[in-house]
């Protein structure tokens, strides 16, 4: 693991500690590290409609869009309580590739817990993705 995956997992260990999460007491925290050395960072954000939360990566997909990133996505790191390490949702796997999609890129995903970290390539968490590329 380099000094750079260490700083992201840290990251994202620090944005879950401003998660919104009173209904499952279950603090997710992402950070996403892009080409130019910028990261970005989301937890999560429950509401009492039940449907209505937000995942840590879509909230730091969408932080990323609103500051203009588009593409260049390197490496993704997801921290949550627990004693193994947890990997994004189905919903949120699907995010994360339609921003590697638009710069084409792969990225690495630490799946973090409290003692390790299992690393992953979006491909192997999304295989035969559904992408800008697919729709013409």
């Amino acid at each position: 693991m380099t000094e750079d995956d260490i700083a992201l997992i840290e990251a994202a260990r620090g944005a879950a500690l401003n998660a919104y999460a009173p209904y499952s007491d279950f603090p997710v925290g992402a950070a996403l590290r892009f080409a130019d050395g910028s990261v970005v960072t989301g937890a999560n954000v429950e509401n009492a409609s039940y449907g209505l939360a937000l995942c840590a990566e879509a909230v730091a997909v969408g932080t990323a869009m609103a500051e203009g990133h588009r593409g260049g996505l390197v490496a993704v790191a997801v921290t949550g309580p627990g004693d193994a390490p947890i990997t994004p949702c189905g919903r949120c796997r699907q995010v994360l590739n339609e921003l590697a999609s638009l710069g084409g890129t792969d990225p690495d995903v630490l799946c973090v817990g409290p003692s390790d970290v299992r690393t992953v390539k979006l491909s192997a968490l999304l295989p035969d993705a559904f992408g800008p590329d697919n729709l013409g």
